[in-house]
């Protein structure tokens, strides 16, 4: 095949140089040597030998001539890989011509079609060629071999008008679509007839237009600008690469389209310059390191080529006025395919972010940066179009609502199997389904959420919410329960690290979340401490001598003391309606009889009545 920028080793026609060629390689060799018969038997045997001798020398020569010509319509790698292949092939035709016994007037058909071939004539090779195929006559399949010969011809014209000598070129290349037209006439007329099809498929005709479209869009990828991988992270490089799109290659292609629109080819040429580039922007999107922003600039650069109608090169000027020109049609499929890409990545990126924002068994993260995360891609998309903002807008949100299901499974396997061993682990998952809910709510006002979201979205947070907080107070009970059972034995117990941690929680818990929902937890849990501490406390009551009693009392005070500042700090004023009836098992304990501890002990029972266990 022809490489864009490689010199043939000959000039592209070689009408007179190898006008003898064309001869023995078509077949005027059989009458050359019945002549050489007859004058043999008149000639002394030396000069005999000497005539056999030329007769060796030429036919080598145009052997060699034959080789050079097919490398001349070679090129690159397939000029190397082929070249034993073509010569083996004219020197296979050249022994068909002249070993030919035609006692016959007139040219030869081979000479006849190689002279076509040569004169760029393809359209009258062609015919000469079918007749010769269809004559009876090809029973050695030359005819095979000249279409091949034809084809590579055909695509050395080619070769040479795209790569600059475009109009010197103009008759061969209007006899190549000329050729193109004629075989899908051929074929036409071969499927309409009664004979059977199976031969059309493996004709060789039939695969020229594709091998024309390879050749072209070859051509045409080599020219498009160089773009390092390196270079893919980079939004400048990347849009000084779409401006030399815009500036270098199509103008390179726009003067070139000329000389094909003449020679009836333009919507082959049109097509190949689609193909090309748009197997070069899905190059540059199909990265795995493409970003959302980088994706949007091929977007943009991309309808605004649409938008201004500037198609250059790959504007049909045939198509119908009244509807869209093939090259404005391959625009907008490359639209559209930017578009797809430009949303998976921006699902992509709102997933992730969304899964680092809200790691289970990490402090979570403020509810403006999970805001800024799902509406800073739909504020850029409304920049180059409102519709395209509304379909990634439609992508962030549809993503929210996978991460929560998919989150929702992550917390029930965490807590299944890692029971959260920290009470600050547990708080957190709980603070991550508040900062989600604060965030659905702002996003339902900047969005067009629907309702069918919305009712998903509660259901998901309703559901993690009631597991996790029932969770995490069974976990706090179970601490205190274990810490209390040697508090007032020993003298540090770790009670005192518990209400501390808690302490701590609730803190950072409250500058995040609302005040109903913390109070209601932390209320829950004095709730829980309480009852655990009021029921250890009678468990080791019993068995107390009056040395203990006193030494329980003291830390007793002590510990009535610290809750009261944990859950003052953590509740504020709201504190001050908390019950608390360690002060009144206090009043109990150092009651000086047992008349009066009775006296002390209703009142309590009847405000606490599950101690009566």
């Amino acid at each position: 095949m022809f490489s864009v920028g490689q010199k043939v080793p000959e000039p592209a026609w070689m009408m007179r140089k190898t006008k003898y060629f064309w001869g023995a390689f078509a077949g005027r060799g059989s009458k050359w040597e019945k002549v050489a018969g007859e004058d043999a038997r008149m000639l002394p045997k030396a000069m005999h030998e000497e005539k056999k001798q030329q007769e060796a020398k030429k036919r080598g020569k145009l052997k060699t001539m034959a080789g050079k010509l097919l490398k001349a319509v070679a090129s690159g790698k397939e000029a190397v890989e082929e070249k034993a292949g073509g010569v083996e092939m004219a020197g296979h035709l050249l022994k068909m011509a002249t070993c030919r016994k035609g006692a016959e007037g007139g040219v030869p058909a081979e000479e006849a079609i190689c002279r076509f071939i040569e004169q760029g004539k393809f359209l009258e090779a062609c015919d000469h060629i079918y007749n010769l195929e269809h004559s009876g006559n090809d029973k050695m399949g030359k005819s095979e071999s000249l279409y091949k010969l034809l084809a590579e011809r055909m695509w050395t014209v080619v070769g040479e008008a795209i790569s600059g000598s475009g109009r010197t070129f103009l008759e061969p290349l209007q006899s190549v679509g000329e050729s193109l037209k004629w075989e899908k006439q051929k074929e036409a007329e071969w499927l309409g007839s009664s004979q059977e099809t199976g031969p059309v498929s493996t004709w060789s005709p039939n695969f020229w237009r594709k091998e024309l479209e390879e050749q072209l869009i070859q051509y045409m990828t080599a020219q498009i600008p160089l773009l390092s991988s390196s270079a893919n992270a980079n939004e400048t490089a990347l849009k000084q690469h779409l401006s030399q799109l815009e500036t270098s290659f199509f103008p390179s292609l726009e003067h070139g389209s000329g000389v094909f629109e003449e020679a009836g080819l333009l919507s082959t040429y049109a097509y190949c310059c689609h193909a090309s580039l748009s197997s070069h922007l899905a190059t540059l999107t199909d990265s795995s390191h493409l970003s959302f922003s980088q994706c949007l600039l091929v977007y943009e650069w991309g309808l605004k080529m649409y938008k201004s109608g500037s198609e250059t090169c790959l504007k049909s000027r045939q198509s119908p006025q009244n509807s869209l020109s093939f090259g404005v049609q391959c625009l907008l499929w490359i639209v559209l395919k930017t578009e797809e890409k430009l949303l998976a990545v921006a699902k992509k990126e709102v997933g992730k972010a969304l899964k680092e924002a809200f790691d289970i068994g990490k402090p979570p993260c403020a509810d403006g940066a999970v805001i800024q995360i799902l509406t800073e891609k739909t504020e850029s998309a409304w920049h180059v179009s409102e519709s395209l903002s509304e379909k990634v807008e439609a992508v962030c949100l549809e993503e929210c609502l996978s991460f929560l299901e998919s989150y929702e499974n992550e917390v029930r396997n965490f807590l299944q199997h890692d029971g959260c061993p920290e009470i600050c682990s547990g708080l957190w998952i709980l603070e991550n389904c508040c900062i989600l809910r604060a965030v659905w709510c702002k996003l339902t006002y900047i969005c067009s959420a629907s309702t069918s979201q919305d009712v998903k979205v509660n259901g998901f947070l309703d559901r993690m919410e009631d597991e996790i907080t029932e969770h995490f107070l069974q976990m706090v009970a179970s601490k205190v329960k274990e810490t209390l059972k040697e508090h007032f034995r020993k003298c540090e117990s770790g009670f005192d690290h518990i209400l501390k941690s808690l302490k701590q929680s609730f803190l950072v818990f409250g500058k995040k979340k609302t005040d109903t929902y913390e109070q209601a937890l932390v209320k829950a849990v004095n709730t829980i401490i309480i009852a655990e501490y009021v029921q250890a406390l009678l468990t080791i009551s019993r068995k107390l001598s009056s040395v203990q009693r006193r030494r329980i009392v003291s830390k007793m005070e002590e510990d009535h003391r610290m809750l009261q500042d944990v859950f003052k700090e953590c509740l504020g004023p709201a504190a001050d309606h908390l019950k608390d009836p360690i002060r009144a098992i206090l009043e109990l304990i150092q009651a000086s009889d047992s008349e009066g501890m009775k006296i002390a002990l209703l009142p309590i029972l009847k405000e606490f009545p599950d101690l009566r266990c």
